[in-house]
């Protein structure tokens, strides 16, 4: 059921639905991950790192928002259910208990590059059919690209 109609034709609409959903697990199962992270990291960056990873939650959960809105302008009814986000994330597990600073900053790497990854195919695959939200993606791409570099100058 459509409660609000979307301008876009079907095929793209179909396209950049699955995209912005996409999205939205990702984002917020990168919320959960550096959350989780940040709860258990020791080790002498544990500041630094755990500020950090607040940083990535916060942009996380700002994308995340913006992009289930944007499904919902489309007529998409955004899914950022607990079953939902664990079944269709990109991100692999984290650890579990404490993370030693090193490895949290490895992980929150790799979970970056995973969503990134994803993140820049659907700016591919909105270009066409829908250019507000590939810049809707664009933004997200770049801050957690920079969000990767920093992350990764921390391990040098």
């Amino acid at each position: 059921m459509y409660v609000v109609k979307s301008p876009l034709p079907d095929d793209d609409l179909k396209t950049v639905s699955e995209a912005l959903q996409g999205a939205l697990v990702d984002l917020v199962d990168l919320s959960l991950v550096a959350k989780q992270i940040h709860w258990n990291v020791v080790g002498p960056r544990f500041r630094s790192v755990h500020l950090q990873l607040d940083e990535v939650v916060d942009t996380a959960r700002l994308h995340s928002d913006t992009v289930a809105e944007r499904a919902s302008t489309l007529g998409v009814s955004p899914d950022g259910r607990a079953g939902t986000v664990a079944s269709s994330s990109g991100i692999g597990q984290v650890p579990d208990g404490w993370v030693k600073d090193t490895d949290a900053v490895g992980a929150l790497v790799d979970a970056l590059g995973a969503v990134i990854t994803r993140m820049r195919e659907r700016v591919g695959a909105t270009g066409d059919a829908d250019p507000v939200s590939q810049d809707i993606f664009i933004q997200i791409t770049a801050d957690l690209e920079k969000h990767h570099w920093m992350f990764q100058a921390e391990n040098g």
